[in-house]
């Protein structure tokens, strides 16, 4: 009982809120994470779904908590919402459709306008499982990063392709970024 109690008091908390066009994979890459599998099937989010999963990374322990929102401009109040609690942004666009990959730069400015700089914004380019119809190279994917200052990885959620890198790249993220810039999971 002693270890499992260390556990709970020994685990960093951080909020994470997926963002992107309809389509895109956000529900893919964190169901996939959380459940170590992949699923093919899925349904459209309506408003936002949640999932948490604690993991281990570099002799640490962390629960991740993960929003996974819905990208119609109806639901944008609660996006604003798990945007300020957040700590990191994860911006997911489809490399097959250059049209997901344009947008990113609204959700980008949105995540902007709601915290600033106290944020760690991921870019993710999703289904590289679509090798030829890809329509935005790994190139356009770090550049448009680089840009907003953010983080880039590409990811298949279908094939598992990256799914856990893509978390303990986030999970470093913020395990190095001072404790005062994140936000308390217990607000």
């Amino acid at each position: 009982m002693a270890n499992l109690v260390n556990f709970y008091e020994e685990t960093k908390k951080y909020k994470l809120v997926l963002l992107g066009d309809q389509g895109v994979g956000k529900t893919s890459i964190i169901t996939g994470f959380k459940y170590d599998k992949l699923y093919s099937n899925y349904e459209a989010t309506i408003g936002v779904d949640f999932m948490s999963k604690r993991m281990r990374y570099q002799d640490r322990n962390f629960r991740l908590y993960m929003w996974d929102t819905a990208p119609q401009d109806k639901f944008q109040s609660y996006r604003s919402s798990y945007i300020r609690v957040s700590s990191v942004a994860v911006i997911v666009y489809d490399v097959a459709d250059k049209q997901t990959f344009l947008n990113t730069s609204k959700w980008i400015q949105e995540v902007r306008a709601e915290k600033d700089s106290h944020i760690i914004v991921v870019l993710v380019g999703n289904k590289t499982d679509l090798v030829h119809k890809r329509q935005v190279s790994i190139e356009e994917g770090d550049n448009k990063a680089r840009e907003f200052g953010a983080l880039f990885m590409e990811t298949s959620a279908k094939d598992g392709f990256n799914l856990k890198s893509l978390f303990c790249k986030i999970t470093s993220a913020v395990s190095s970024t001072k404790q005062e810039d994140l936000v308390d999971v217990n607000l």
